[in-house]
């Protein structure tokens, strides 16, 4: 007769503390943004709101609902990282794990990057009309975005979201710990990109300050016009494709607070 491993013993416990750890991460993210910008600084911050009205509490209520279905979602798959490691699947990110601080870093970076590829091109598979409604109208229905929208996704674009974290140290050499960090930053700018204000700071010219990283007027954009701006991170992918939305910029001026001083009307004509 068959041995079971006695690890398999372990997952329900694994998948628990999993599911707790991502709901923590969620909760504390999500309703620090909100707290932060609709409610601690709403006054100071009135200027840099995209749109004037806010989403009802029965939206954002059911996006919370929907984003703890998805993060119980999450720990389902994040087993498989579990039981590929105990099979001996990620040779690669054991040896990874020895290689010291500076390949840290740069796995950190190239994970970054690597996501924002895939979540990219996922993205804009998901927005084919064949396939919208199964994968990913659920988080459109959020046509006015909150902070709570972050994970509020169908239970395939969940499945989808979640096989990166899965997939992405099969093939490249990622310690263990950048994966924990990855999740952090991912988080932190999810819920900011949902957020409804702009806190990227204009230069002179109207653009942002950093042109290459994703705005909340950015992702805002792709929720109400969904044929539009589908990166996440970097604006790279949507110029190179030519899907970033052609009044982002003009759109992006008008909440933004200029470095170079006031907008004037005819600076927000010309950005």
């Amino acid at each position: 007769m068959p041995t079971v491993p006695a690890w398999l013993s372990d997952l329900p416990g694994i998948w628990l503390s999993d599911a707790f750890a991502d709901t923590r991460r969620y909760v504390v993210f999500a309703a620090a943004v909100w707290f932060t910008l609709w409610v601690a600084l709403a006054w100071l911050l009135r200027r840099r709101r995209i749109r004037a009205e806010r989403p009802a509490p029965r939206q954002m209520a059911f996006e919370f609902l929907f984003s703890i279905r998805s993060i119980l979602i999450f720990s389902t798959i994040s087993i498989g990282i579990t039981v590929l490691d105990r099979l001996g699947a990620y040779p690669l990110a054991d040896m990874a794990t020895h290689w010291g601080p500076v390949w840290f870093g740069v796995s950190l970076v190239g994970m970054i990057l690597g996501h924002d590829a895939y979540y990219y091109w996922v993205h804009r598979w998901m927005h084919h009309p064949r396939r919208f409604r199964a994968f990913h109208r659920r988080h459109h229905r959020s046509h006015n975005p909150s902070p709570f929208t972050a994970y509020s996704f169908d239970v395939r674009e969940a499945v989808m979201m979640v096989s990166f974290v899965v997939l992405w140290p099969l093939v490249t050499p990622t310690p263990w710990g950048v994966i924990p960090l990855f999740i952090v930053h991912q988080i932190f700018r999810n819920t900011l990109l949902h957020s409804g204000y702009e806190l990227m700071p204009a230069r002179a010219d109207g653009r942002p300050l950093i042109d290459w990283l994703t705005t909340t007027t950015h992702h805002d954009l792709h929720h109400a016009e969904a044929g539009y701006n589908h990166g996440l991170y970097f604006t790279w992918w949507d110029r190179w494709m030519g899907t970033e939305h052609p009044d982002y910029h003009a759109r992006y001026a008008a909440a933004a607070w200029r470095i170079g001083g006031p907008r004037t009307k005819a600076q927000l004509a010309d950005a």
